[in-house]
């Protein structure tokens, strides 16, 4: 199981880099960087070097999070790695090894992407590697939202209930906004 960061986004309604927020006095890509190591092997970020793992430039930023995801393919391949990969964002605060290692554990060789209110959570979610073969597909025919790559055949989506119980709403809380930082206890200090 390969891990992907994702902490390439404009962070526009935050208004600062997201991935450098502080959680558990840590940075937040650092913070999941570590997380992700507990549970994936090879471990990338693709952006622009936040977290401490190796970073793959996504090309032209600012392109989504699918054409992000595309961009880790060709150096996970490079590694040897040709399996499935853990999904991450870098605005979830409070992921953990034991979420990301149920995600890893979760029945069979689907992609495996976690349902909170009846919305797929795309960016914390086990991706097989022949739907991340499709999302180069989809990402050349022009697409650059994550929702094309959920109307795939065979996804598994996983319901609230199938979620260790009080989970779902934590592990799942991001923050694009300074309301959402306070509404989840965090705070930015500007450098």
């Amino acid at each position: 199981m390969a891990g992907v960061l994702l902490t390439g986004g404009a962070s526009r309604r935050m208004g600062f880099d997201k991935a450098l927020v502080e959680v558990d006095g840590l940075a937040n890509a650092v913070r999941l960087a570590a997380v992700m190591q507990k549970v994936a092997s090879p471990v990338l970020e693709v952006g622009p070097g936040r977290s401490g793992l190796k970073a793959i430039a996504e090309g032209p930023i600012g392109q989504g999070p699918l054409f992000a995801t595309c961009a880790a393919l060709p150096a996970l391949e490079a590694a040897g790695h040709r399996g499935p990969v853990l999904l991450l964002a870098c605005d979830l605060a409070f992921v953990t090894a034991e979420d990301l290692a149920l995600l890893a554990g979760w029945p069979g060789g689907s992609s495996v992407v976690p349902m909170v209110d009846g919305r797929p959570q795309p960016l914390c979610a086990r991706w097989s590697h022949e739907d991340l073969l499709a999302a180069t597909v989809l990402v050349h025919a022009g697409e650059r939202s994550m929702k094309a790559l959920l109307r795939r055949p065979g996804i598994v989506l996983v319901d609230r209930d199938q979620w260790p119980a009080g989970r779902a709403d934590h592990v799942f809380a991001d923050f694009d906004t300074p309301t959402d930082l306070a509404g989840l206890g965090l705070r930015h200090e500007a450098p």
